[in-house]
C-alpha cells in the first residue's frame, strides 16, 4: 500500500520531523506506528480493521498493540452511540 522505506533512512526522516517539531528525544520506529495508529488514523475515525492493513498486519490484536483509543475518541464515540440509541425503546 506505501512505498517501503528502509530503516536508516526512516530513522533520518523521524530525526528531521522531531527537530521540526521542537521535540528533542529520540524518536524510535515502534512511535511513529504508535503515532500513526492511534492519533492519526483512528482520531480521524478510520476503522482500526483498515490501520490493521494499513500497517501490513495479519491479525488485527497485533495492531490493537499500536492503536490506542484516546479519551476524546471514546467520548466522541460515546456521544455518537447515545445519539444512535435514543429512540430506543425497552420493552420487557
Amino acid at each position: 500500500l506505501f512505498p517501503i522505506i528502509h530503516h536508516p533512512n526512516m530513522k533520518r526522516h523521524m530525526k528531521a520531523l522531531a527537530a521540526l517539531a521542537g521535540i528533542k528525544d529520540n524518536l524510535c520506529y515502534h512511535q511513529a506506528r504508535h503515532s500513526f495508529a492511534s492519533l492519526i488514523t483512528l482520531e480521524a475515525g478510520v476503522p482500526i480493521e483498515t490501520i490493521s492493513r494499513m500497517l501490513g498486519h495479519s491479525d488485527i490484536s497485533t495492531t490493537q498493540v499500536y492503536a490506542r483509543v484516546s479519551p476524546k475518541k471514546l467520548f466522541e464515540d460515546m456521544d455518537k452511540f447515545i445519539k444512535a440509541t435514543e429512540d430506543f425503546q425497552l420493552t420487557l
